[in-house]
């Protein structure tokens, strides 16, 4: 899958199935820059449109044994949204397309009556990818309504569970609505539907949703309280994604304390809260003396910024939902990798020397890590929210100026691949 505060009334905790009293709780946010690729007339639009409808032709959404992700739509988007111009967008599929793997046939096909019968077989990616596109046809090419019955739509929705799967048909989602591409959001659908566990319940049963022990509507807060909790120690001899299945089905009632204890009382503030929180996990965990940054903590980012993609432009019935997923997505990511100590003052103490935003963009595109998915997306994800949010004391600025100038490599990874591949940014 993936000392006590007192309880208090009023706050909200709702998940988002149909059951829930989330239903309809918009968070007000303005959208983002909406891109229409695939009717875009200049050179750069259309050969991001291009390369993607390449990769979707050519390369599988899954590969090296289902493990890993194929990230190209990922970079290619970022890189474009932040300028990157058609040559380097070239350069960027050339690089991506050299580790994928052609698609190969599915065991069998998947139809209307009997798709849900195959979620979470990733063997089936390619039926899932033809069955969706068999089905936009049939929706006169009309993506959003294609999603609107497959993502959004039934009794436990393929919304619920986007985080399963290091949260990528999330991200992927977001991509799809940013960039108003039919491709990916087949892309998308098929990876929900592949990446489909249980961790959908949580949203979908109300009987998940209960009174905490203790709360707080800070999740860096509730952070700091985790980090002390003796409650998680020798939990797990290491760290490492694979601790994730292990401790839902092992320490189920710690983790939904936690998850029960955030309090949305105020939903868009709360997620403004939580932006920062991302950010600060990523950034201000990285070990003294170490260059490396979590990989895992990339993923607390990336999935945060997919949320803000989304929530101007999906059924206010979701916004709840999908904030409340990223936190149960955090608090498993955190815990799988041993709580490290949040020290804030590695960005609120960080000297910019004159650097802004405009350096940020440069390492992104110029640097030597500008083919790396990881790397961009999460620069583009502090720009962001520094955009969403304003930034008036610097912070997303200077955690994305100490992370963009210090990074040189990714950690957090428990094992090594067994062939000796560099699995890293794979996943």
């Amino acid at each position: 899958m993936f000392p006590s505060l007192s309880f208090r009334l009023p706050f909200f905790r709702g998940g988002g199935g149909t059951s829930s009293s989330s239903s309809g709780q918009r968070i007000e946010l303005p959208s983002v820059a909406l891109h229409a690729i695939e009717t875009e007339a200049a050179p750069r639009g259309r050969t991001l449109k291009h390369l993607l409808k390449a990769n979707h032709a050519t390369y599988s959404v899954i590969y090296h044994e289902l493990r890993f992700h194929n990230h190209m739509p990922h970079l290619l988007g970022s890189a474009y949204v932040l300028g990157g111009t058609k040559e380097h967008l070239n350069e960027v599929y050339d690089k991506e397309a050299g580790q994928l793997e052609p698609w190969v046939d599915s065991p069998g096909e998947v139809s209307g009556e009997d798709w849900r019968e195959f979620l979470g077989a990733r063997v089936y990616q390619r039926a899932f990818v033809d069955f969706f596109e068999d089905q936009l046809v049939l929706k006169r090419y009309d993506w959003k309504a294609l999603l609107g019955e497959y993502m959004f739509g039934g009794e436990e929705p393929l919304v619920n569970g986007l985080v399963s799967g290091l949260g990528h048909p999330l991200i992927h989602l977001g991509y799809a609505y940013e960039l108003n591409s039919s491709t990916l959001a087949i892309e998308a659908l098929a990876l929900a539907a592949c990446f489909y566990s249980p961790v959908h319940k949580y949203l979908d049963d109300p009987a998940y949703t209960r009174p905490a022990p203790f709360g707080s509507t800070s999740p860096l807060e509730l952070i700091q309280r985790l980090s002390a909790d003796t409650r998680f120690d020798g939990l797990f001899d290491h760290g490492g994604a694979d601790n994730i299945d292990k401790l839902f089905a092992e320490h189920e009632d710690l983790v939904l304390e936690y998850w029960n204890a955030w309090e949305l009382s105020d939903p868009r503030q709360q997620f403004e809260d939580s932006q920062q929180a991302a950010v600060a996990l990523l950034v201000a965990t990285q070990e003294v003396g170490k260059e490396e940054f979590d990989f895992f903590a990339v993923h607390l980012l990336t999935t945060s910024h997919a949320v803000r993609i989304l929530l101007p432009l999906v059924p206010a019935r979701w916004h709840v939902s999908l904030v409340r997923q990223w936190w149960l997505f955090t608090l498993s990511v955190y815990i799988a990798q041993l709580r490290p100590k949040v020290e804030l003052e590695r960005i609120t103490g960080y000297e910019l020397e004159g650097r802004g935003w405009k350096f940020v963009v440069d390492k992104a595109l110029k640097s030597e890590h500008a083919l790396d998915a990881h790397f961009v997306k999460g620069l583009r994800a502090m720009k962001v929210a520094s955009e969403t949010w304003g930034d008036a004391h610097d912070f997303y600025l200077k955690a994305a100026v100490r992370f963009a100038d210090s990074f040189t490599d990714w950690g957090g990874f428990a094992v090594t691949d067994a062939d000796g591949d560099d699995v890293r940014y794979h996943y």
